[in-house]
């Protein structure tokens, strides 16, 4: 069939046609922005699962939902060698040089001070002009080195210039657990502080299933901050309406026993469905997909996800991280004890801890409790042990 009517698109972050069994949190992400434009408080939310289950394109449309109520919104990445300080200034100036405006009230010019200062505080070099005269304007004091009083001085302003709206602020973080400890403490003495006096603002966390530990270790009433949604793969039914609803917009259906497989194919997985979607659809024919179709379609995305998804995440890893990674595959997805691993190797567990935190700071493994690590990416043992079995390792 025509690829440019394709409906599947696997990519990071891509919207998919069909976003499905995403519902509870955006219906809730929404009464948080309403509530708290009335001034009756909302808790903040992180989403955290394995990846490939959509986190960052759910994450997106709580972005898109705060900026259709005319939130002043802000979206970054963590980690990638980027500070927070960089990455949260350099994210809220543009939603800051849109509320620059001529005439606009005191609270809108005290934020664009202290937008400065936290600009100067992480670099001195840049300047930054909102086409407004602020000389003489109170506040700033977002530089003081401190990066919980800096922050904090930052979100207060910045959603207090929003509340001067009629709005709030919105603050969206993708890979939340790459922040370090002392940059996740400072959000959540930021939004703590909001919720004590009331500031209009709501942060969205996004990242793998460690995050809800990481921020409980960051700070002690993490979990009294935020409504915590575990991001899973698609049930059956969901999974079928992911691959079905995109279909039908374009007049093509699926055979049952074509759809049955691909579902089963993917476990429900929706980065997968995508890419096995995609495939199938290009192979076909016409109308409708068949099981020779989903077959074959099956067979090539296994390919594309093992050259592309897969790959890019095991070229990744040394030569004693795969190692590594070998032993913990003979576990499955479900995890690994760190001391069977290592009794795999032969080596004591202290000997391998650098080369498990080095694992878990590229993102390939996490830590789901203490003395357990499992892979990150749905699948990926399979993978592994295919890897294994090619080279004779």
């Amino acid at each position: 069939m025509d690829p440019v009517l394709n409906p599947y698109s696997p990519g990071a972050g891509r919207r998919p046609a069909a976003l499905v069994g995403r519902d509870g949190q955006r219906d809730g992400w929404d009464v948080a922005l309403r509530r708290t434009e009335a001034g009756r408080g909302a808790r903040s939310m992180v989403l955290y699962g394995l990846r490939g289950v959509g986190k960052t394109v759910l994450l997106a449309e709580l972005a898109k939902q705060a900026r259709d109520r005319a939130w002043v919104t802000a979206k970054f990445e963590a980690g990638s060698g980027k500070a927070l300080r960089p990455s949260l200034g350099e994210a809220l100036h543009g939603p800051l040089s849109d509320l620059a405006r001529p005439g606009v009230g005191t609270r809108v010019l005290r934020a664009l001070k202290t937008a400065l200062s936290f600009k100067a505080s992480y670099d001195t070099a840049g300047t930054w002009n909102f086409g407004l005269d602020l000389t003489g304007q109170p506040s700033g004091g977002a530089d003081t080195g401190s990066i919980e009083a800096d922050v904090s001085k930052l979100m207060r302003d910045v959603s207090a210039a929003a509340g001067e709206e009629g709005v709030g602020l919105a603050l969206l973080v993708d890979e939340a657990q790459d922040l370090t400890s002392e940059e996740l403490t400072a959000l959540c003495a930021a939004i703590h502080l909001a919720g004590q006096d009331g500031w209009p603002l709501l942060v969205g966390l996004a990242g793998l299933p460690s995050l809800p530990r990481i921020l409980a270790e960051a700070k002690s009433y993490s979990e009294r901050l935020f409504e915590f949604e575990h991001i899973r793969e698609l049930d059956e039914d969901l999974a079928r309406s992911a691959v079905v609803e995109p279909a039908e917009a374009e007049d093509v259906a699926w055979e049952p026993d074509a759809l049955a497989l691909v579902i089963r194919e993917t476990s429900g997985y929706p980065y997968f469905l995508q890419q096995l979607g995609q495939d199938t659809w290009n192979l076909a024919e016409g109308s409708p997909i068949t099981l020779a179709d989903a077959r074959a379609g099956a067979e090539r995305g296994r390919a594309a996800l093992d050259t592309g998804f897969f790959r890019a995440r095991w070229d990744r890893a040394t030569r004693a991280e795969q190692r590594y990674l070998r032993a913990m595959a003979q576990d499955g997805d479900a995890g690994s004890q760190s001391g069977t691993v290592a009794e795999r190797l032969g080596r004591k567990v202290t000997a391998l801890g650098p080369v498990r935190a080095s694992l878990i700071a590229k993102g390939l493994v996490y830590a789901p409790e203490h003395g357990v690590v499992a892979f990150t990416v749905p699948g990926m043992a399979a993978f592994v042990t295919r890897q294994s079995a090619e080279n004779g390792a």
